[in-house]
């Protein structure tokens, strides 16, 4: 009977009410504090999440998978190429050549990273046909020399198709009347969306272009793409392993982590960073409860005396406030876990009902690359945001539950 003391009175002394109302505000202000705190932290890493989940999706269906790529060409791209499709979780691969240059226009001149591809296999690796918004991928022709580029590339130069821009590369050539940067000027026949970064500094040409502006005999890339982009790693190890003797000496091989890593790991780190922030108003409501039980204490040194008097022992008077404390910081933790998942699962539905309210537009998507809150929900940042609300409680009760094992009886009862 004695050992569910501690629990029945621990209880109780969350439901009874307060001889003090400070007592009772500031114990149901921790409980709304622990709350807000697990429901912001469920939504905001949901959000997060989110996004990081359409920034991958956006990117990867122009930037491929995997790269394998041997600066001065890759003579027998094609046989490589059948080798590589032979792989069961590789479902495509493309020529390419990949690089940086200047593209200037008459109103401005900015940075590009260009890919030269074939247009009738760069479907196997990339969804950029699907995404072209004026013109057509497939108008890329060799001798042409056509470029396409992405919707805000494009908007920054200041060009539709049909007018003509200036790419120079990052080599120079020697000529009678001197050393001039190599550069070239291309049509522009397409331009292309995918609400993603790549639309600022992304520019597609035609491999045949590029091999005779840059005087190479052969394309110095394979892309790939395989079946699960978070796999990627592990089948070009598989690949480097089993083609050895078909890859040549200077080859490199490459995943989507690789060139597209800093974005992920900008996005990752501000999902830490935001996770760190929110988990204040978390270690606030835990204070709140060592200010809430240590009130309790002083309200209920007379009971404690009693109690004391009656046969506890220090310790299960210890274990009746760690489990009031405990208690109201569950409670908080359950509210706020139950809310959390609740918002995550319905941002999008609630923003966009919030937004035909009040008539304004949360994301403009001629500004953001989406136009809705994306969300991603984890049971296991779910999992691991209760379980760290719940040790700052528990850690929150011990100092106040101490103290209140500490009280001696007669000292207690000398002035009631």
């Amino acid at each position: 009977m004695l050992k569910n003391v501690p629990l029945m009175i621990g209880l109780r002394y969350i439901r009874a009410k307060r001889r003090t109302q400070f007592i009772s505000f500031v114990s149901g202000f921790s409980l709304l504090g622990m709350a807000l705190g697990v429901m912001a932290l469920i939504v905001v890493l949901s959000v997060m999440n989110g996004f990081d989940r359409e920034m991958k999706s956006r990117v990867l269906q122009v930037v491929p998978h995997g790269f394998i790529e041997q600066p001065n060409g890759i003579d027998d791209w094609q046989a490589l190429r059948q080798n590589v499709l032979q792989h069961p979780d590789v479902v495509g691969a493309a020529p390419s050549i990949n690089g940086y240059a200047l593209a200037s226009s008459a109103r401005r001149t900015t940075g590009i990273e260009y890919a030269a591809v074939e247009p009738t296999l760069q479907p196997e690796v990339s969804q950029v046909a699907r995404s072209m918004i004026l013109g057509d991928l497939e108008q890329l022709q060799p001798g042409r020399f056509g470029i396409v580029l992405g919707v805000l590339l494009a908007r920054q130069l200041g060009v539709m198709p049909g007018d003509k821009v200036t790419v120079t590369l990052p080599e120079v050539r020697i000529t009678p009347a001197g050393v001039y940067p190599r550069a070239k000027r291309f049509e522009v026949i397409g331009v292309f969306e995918v609400g993603a970064p790549v639309d600022q500094r992304m520019a597609l040409l035609h491999l045949d272009d590029m091999q005779r502006l840059l005087r190479l005999s052969a394309p110095t890339g394979l892309q790939v793409e395989v079946n699960d982009i978070y796999q990627t790693g592990r089948v070009l190890a598989q690949l480097q392993s089993e083609m050895a003797t078909d890859l040549q000496q200077n080859m490199t091989l490459t995943d989507w982590s690789h060139s597209q890593g800093s974005l992920f790991q900008a996005v990752k780190m501000e999902k830490m960073i935001v996770g760190i922030l929110l988990s204040t108003i978390i270690a606030v409501a835990a204070f709140n409860i060592v200010s809430s039980l240590v009130l309790m204490v002083s309200d209920k040194r007379s009971d404690i005396a009693v109690l004391r008097t009656m046969g506890l022992t220090s310790g299960q008077v210890i274990k009746i406030f760690m489990v009031q404390g405990v208690g109201v910081g569950l409670l908080g933790i359950t509210i706020g876990g139950v809310l959390g998942v609740l918002v995550a699962l319905n941002i999008s539905a609630l923003v966009s009902a919030i937004e035909t309210m009040v008539g304004l537009k949360v994301f403009d998507p001629s500004v953001y690359f989406i136009s809705e809150i994306p969300s991603q929900l984890y049971l296991s940042d779910v999992f691991i945001i209760c379980l760290a609300a719940f040790i700052l409680s528990l850690l929150a009760t011990c100092y106040p539950a101490w103290r209140a094992g500490q009280i001696q009886p007669a000292e207690a009862l000398r002035y009631e």
